[in-house]
Order: C-alpha cells, then sequence, then structure tokens
C-alpha cells in the first residue's frame, strides 16, 4: 500500500513539475498485476462495471514480469481520497486473488500532456546524478 504521505508529496511534486489543476478532473490510471491473463479480464470487467475504462493487459519487460492490467478513469483526488481508493483498489485485488494492485499514475485530460507518476521524479534525479 502506497503510504499517505507518498501521495502527498506526489501532489507537492506535481503541483511544481506542471501546471495541472489537481482541484478539477483528471486523468488517473491504475495498475494491477498477476501471470493468469484471465484473472486480469475478470477484474477489468468489475472495474468497467464501476466506471473505470478498460486500456489494456501488457507484458512485462522481462520474460519472467506478470502482467499489467491498466484501467483509467477520470476523477478529483486529493492525497487523502486517493489513498482511500488505493485501498479500495487493493482490496478488490485481494479479494479477486490478483497478485496485486501495483498502483497509479495521473494525467491531464488535455492530450499534449505527459501522464505523471513518482518514476517520472526518480529518473530525472537520477539523471542529474549522472550529470554532476
Amino acid at each position: 500500500m502506497i503510504p499517505k504521505s507518498e501521495l502527498i508529496e506526489m501532489f507537492e511534486a506535481i503541483a511544481e513539475q506542471t501546471d495541472w489543476d489537481m482541484t478539477g478532473e483528471m486523468l488517473w490510471g491504475y495498475f494491477f498485476t498477476d501471470d493468469d491473463q484471465g484473472k486480469l479480464h475478470a477484474l477489468a470487467d468489475r472495474l468497467s462495471s464501476q466506471g473505470y475504462q478498460f486500456v489494456e493487459i501488457s507484458e512485462g519487460d522481462e520474460s519472467d514480469d506478470p502482467l499489467t492490467l491498466q484501467v483509467e478513469k477520470i476523477e478529483i483526488h486529493t492525497p487523502d481520497t486517493l489513498f482511500v481508493r488505493n485501498q479500495e483498489l487493493a482490496a478488490i485485488a485481494e479479494e479477486m486473488k490478483v497478485g496485486s494492485y501495483d498502483g497509479m499514475d495521473v494525467g491531464s485530460l488535455d492530450d499534449d500532456d505527459d501522464d505523471f507518476d513518482d518514476d517520472d521524479e526518480e529518473e530525472e534525479e537520477e539523471e542529474e546524478e549522472e550529470h554532476k
């Protein structure tokens, strides 16, 4: 489970690094992993009935990586509401015996903007360190 403190840091980083209005609707992507494609399809069906849009089930980079289900939903979140959403999705994954709820990313509804996730910030920090 992603600690609320990390969600607060993510929102702060978005405020510093983008001009997104996080008080409005954003496109939230949610990710789940498992080796069984059937389980992921069943989960996608359940989430679709709750207003989530199926995006894809993708293979990992390595041959032994699990499959990843991505769904999206346009929502408004604060760190508190996102923390609750993460708890709900983790509980659904556990109930359906899916390997894991793997977290989320967020993107602007404006097609010109990229998605933001904490990995982006970590990669930028690593690149800065490499150039020193």
